[in-house]
């Protein structure tokens, strides 16, 4: 297990730097899409995002779901093992990454917020999502299983989870985030950046065996 605790360490080193310029990134692609919302006149932002929300969340899942079986595949070829991994890491640990914390985070900067679990109410929208990305980890080895391949793939979901993660505060409860964008920050690192490594990272590691 003491190997294993290094590797996991080591992964999340490497990652960190990408995570954090991803997380800044997706801050600006929705602070973008407010203020032209703004200017526009839209009287109600929050439609309009919970649009971009349903379009975010399912590429953030599919992204995860291709990082997440790729990272297993990397270090253990056990077909049936990898895709449940691949599945369960993506829409349950990506859940709480875009909809569980940035809920809890909207109740703490006072706003009403509504709770909307895509996966039960639109399960059409999200699994075909799921199902994809697990096969992707799969279907590339020539890019994906490399170290490079796995890191790019992580960055791009990380700022992908960093928009719909916001976009879920916008769209269910939080209109004027840009006010608090420093306390936003500090949720969306924790939204982001702790359950996307857990993921990619952490979890598909944690169910590889010791020898790998």
């Amino acid at each position: 297990m003491g190997r294993k605790k290094v590797h996991i360490w080591e992964e999340l080193r490497h990652h960190l730097p990408f995570s954090t310029l991803s997380v800044s990134a997706g801050l600006i692609i929705v602070g973008v899409f407010t203020i032209i919302a703004e200017i526009l006149g839209v009287s109600d932002v929050s439609y309009y995002s919970k649009k971009l929300f349903h379009i975010f969340h399912p590429v953030h899942l599919l992204f995860s779901a291709i990082a997440t079986t790729a990272m297993f595949w990397q270090n253990e070829r056990k077909f049936f093992k990898a895709a449940v991994i691949g599945f369960v890491g993506s829409v349950g640990i990506c859940g709480i990454s875009d909809i569980i914390i940035p809920y809890i985070s909207g109740l703490l900067l006072g706003a009403h917020m509504h709770l909307h679990i895509c996966v039960i109410e639109h399960s059409y929208l999200i699994l075909p999502f799921v199902f994809l990305g697990v096969i992707i980890g799969f279907l590339a080895p020539g890019t994906l299983e490399k170290q490079e391949g796995v890191i790019f793939s992580h960055s791009i979901h990380v700022m992908v989870s960093a928009v719909a993660s916001i976009l879920y505060l916008v769209s269910f409860g939080v209109t004027d985030w840009i006010e608090s964008i420093g306390i936003v920050l500090i949720y969306m690192v924790l939204a982001v950046v702790i359950p996307c490594c857990t993921s990619d990272i952490i979890f598909p590691l944690l169910f590889t065996s010791d020898k790998k």
